[in-house]
């Protein structure tokens, strides 16, 4: 790698770990519910309670088989008048598929959203301030402490507000995220509007490694329709055991409550970078696949995958076909 890949890799891995990093994400697969019927109906089909949810909320959830494995993962903002689905890509046609066959007798519509809007990513401690300060009637924020100044807060909680004169919708992620929806037309302007008040633009490879470190499985990658949600730690993020039934509850809910998984999400320092996809292996026996690799600056190279319940935290695998090996922790990985 050249030395300005190097310096650009590290300005874009401290925007994300220590400032506020711009990343487009508009691709995302967006869809809308509309009617009456809209929450009872999706309360059916996905792991999270919908039906509780109110104006300005939102919550995180899966859609199964009637198995119990992943079809695709969403998260879901109830704007009032809409459900707004925001997914992977990947997953986009079977959620549509989902809803065209399953919405009848429901008081539902259906709306495509991916190409009407657009979905900007900001990431870092510092997303609050900086999206504090493109705010119309915020411009002149005073930039000091962390934190998002009088922005929703809590994981999903979303309102609409305008930069660039720009209509938004300004949703938190996390504590040390924010996104930011708008129409496609409008997506330079927010762009611009963003970027002149503190955030670094950084591309899809950097955010893949700071996503790594923190342990999230992104679906189509580290998760697919062989994967119960208990096996990918989602099951506090993304599953209700007190709302009504749906699709594929019944083993979501026997696994949680009377089964141990077979599989775990784990991460794995690796003693040499390897690409996705290599062989991982407990003595002789098979445990899993390398689903996730990116090379940290902070951890070296590292790796998530679903792994076999026999390698624990602590254990040492073999990964591929030459000679590295990796050992196994509980995500997210911490400094040594």
């Amino acid at each position: 790698m050249a030395a300005t890949d190097i310096s650009q890799l590290d300005a874009e891995y401290l925007a994300l770990t220590e400032r506020c990093g711009l990343l487009d994400r508009s691709e995302r697969g967006k869809l809308a519910l509309t009617g009456p019927g809209a929450k009872a109906f999706l309360a059916g089909q996905v792991t999270n309670d919908t039906e509780s949810l109110a104006s300005g909320t939102g919550c995180y959830a899966a859609f199964l088989t009637s198995k119990g494995k992943m079809l695709g993962d969403m998260r879901i903002l109830d704007l009032g008048e809409e459900l707004f689905l925001d997914t992977e890509r990947v997953a986009l046609q079977a959620l549509f598929d989902m809803i065209r066959r399953f919405k009848i007798g429901y008081e539902v519509e259906l709306h495509k959203r991916t190409l009407e809007c657009s979905l900007l990513s900001l990431i870092g401690p510092f997303s609050g301030p900086v999206a504090t300060l493109a705010l119309d009637h915020n411009r002149q924020a005073d930039l000091v402490q962390p934190k998002g100044l009088g922005l929703p807060e809590i994981e999903h909680s979303h309102r609409e507000d305008h930069i660039a004169g720009c209509p938004v919708r300004i949703v938190a992620t996390d504590r040390w995220g924010i996104d930011v929806i708008c129409a496609a037309a409008d997506r330079d302007s927010v762009w611009d509007g963003l970027r002149e008040n503190g955030a670094h633009v950084v591309d899809g490879q950097t955010a893949e490694i700071v996503r790594i470190e923190r342990g999230r499985p992104r679906y189509g990658i580290d998760l697919d329709d062989t994967t119960i949600p208990q096996e990918a730690g989602l099951n506090e993020r993304a599953v209700s055991f007190t709302k009504g039934c749906y699709v594929g509850q019944e083993t979501v809910a026997r696994l949680y409550y009377r089964g141990k998984p077979n599989r775990h999400l784990r991460g794995l320092r690796m003693s040499a970078s390897v690409a996705p996809g290599a062989e991982l292996r407990l003595g002789e026996r098979s445990i899993g696949r390398l689903s996730s690799s990116a090379l940290s600056p902070v951890h070296g190279p590292i790796g998530l995958a679903l792994v076999r319940r026999e390698a624990e935290p602590g254990s040492t695998v073999s990964v591929g076909e030459h000679g590295a090996s990796a050992e196994v922790i509980e995500p997210p990985f911490q400094p040594r």
